[in-house]
C-alpha cells in the first residue's frame, strides 16, 4: 500500500529510505525524524497494522510518500522479493535501514541447544542475506547507504549472552568485508551497536540507570553517522569506552569477571 502526503510547497528532491524491521523501537524513531526531513519511505514488517498506523503517522510529521509492504524476515528464501519491492517502489534507496531481531534467553537457548538455528538464522544469516541483496543494487547505483543494527554484545563473548553476541559479532564481521567490498562503489556500509535500548525487544530487562538510552536518541546517532559517513557507531558514544575497556581485558582477568 502506497501512502502520499497532501501537498506541500516545492523542496529539494526528499531521499529514499527503506526501513527493514520497521516496527522495532529504533527503525520508529529512526524513520521519524527521516519523515521530518520529507523523506520518502518504504516500511517493511510483519504486522500489517502497526506498519499501517506508522505509515499515517509518518506522513503526518512530514514524510512526502510512504510505502507499505508486508514481510516475514525469519523466511530467508523470501528476502530477495522483499528487497525488489522496496527497491522498486521509489526506483532505487538512498538509505537502507536492516533493524530486526530477538534478544533470545541465554539460559532458555543453553537448555535447549536445537533453538539456537532459529535464533542465529534470525540475527545473522537473515540480515546478511537480505543484505547482499541490497549490494548488487546499491554497487550498480553507486552510491547510497546499507546501515545494520548488530550490537555491541559482539565485540566480546561474555557468558551472560555469548549465543547473541556470537549472531552480532558474526554480523559484524559480516559488514566489515561487506564494506570492503563496496568501497569502491562509494556505498558506505555503517555497523551500529547500540547498548541498552528502552524498547519492546529489551522489556523483560531491568531498566534504568545511566546505561539506558531512548530509542529517539540512539535514531539520531544513526542518522549523525550517515550523514558523516562512519564505518561504526556506538550508541550512545559511551559504549565506545565501555566495550574498549572489556576487549583490552587480559584473558584471566576477564575470566574472573561476571558480567
Amino acid at each position: 500500500m502506497t501512502l502520499t502526503a497532501p501537498s506541500r510547497s516545492p523542496s529539494s528532491s526528499p531521499s529514499r529510505a527503506a526501513i527493514f524491521g520497521a516496527n522495532s523501537g529504533i527503525a520508529v524513531a529512526v524513520a521519524r525524524r527521516l519523515a521530518a526531513s520529507g523523506a520518502r519511505i518504504v516500511l517493511i514488517g510483519r504486522d500489517g497494522e502497526a506498519i499501517a498506523a506508522s505509515a499515517r503517522d509518518l506522513l503526518v510529521r512530514g514524510a512526502a510518500e510512504v510505502v507499505e509492504i508486508a514481510g516475514d524476515f525469519a523466511a530467508i528464501g523470501t528476502t530477495g522479493d522483499i528487497v525488489e519491492r522496496a527497491w522498486t517502489a521509489f526506483s532505487g534507496i538512498d538509505l537502507a535501514l536492516i533493524a530486526y531481531g530477538s534478544l533470545p534467553d541465554q539460559a532458555a537457548l543453553e537448555a535447549a541447544p536445537d533453538a539456537v538455528e532459529a535464533m542465529l538464522s534470525l540475527n545473522l544469516a537473515s540480515p546478511a542475506v537480505l543484505a547482499l541483496h541490497l549490494a548488487s543494487r546499491f554497487e550498480t547505483q553507486r552510491s547510497g547507504v546499507i546501515a545494520v543494527i548488530t550490537s555491541v554484545a559482539g565485540d566480546r563473548g561474555r557468558k551472560s549472552n555469548y549465543l547473541y553476541g556470537a549472531a552480532k559479532g558474526g554480523l559484524q564481521r559480516f559488514l566489515e568485508g561487506l564494506r570492503h567490498r563496496l568501497y569502491a562503489a562509494r556505498v558506505q556500509v555503517l555497523d551500529i551497536r547500540p547498548g541498552f535500548v528502552a524498547t519492546r525487544m529489551t522489556e523483560h530487562l531491568p531498566r534504568g540507570g545511566p546505561l539506558w538510552a531512548e530509542p529517539d536518541r540512539v535514531a539520531a546517532d544513526i542518522l549523525r553517522a550517515v550523514e558523516r559517513r562512519r564505518a561504526v557507531v556506538y550508541t550512545p558514544w559511551f559504549w565506545r569506552v565501555i566495550l574498549g575497556i572489556v576487549c583490552a581485558l587480559p584473558r584471566p582477568l576477564f575470566h574472573r569477571t561476571s558480567f
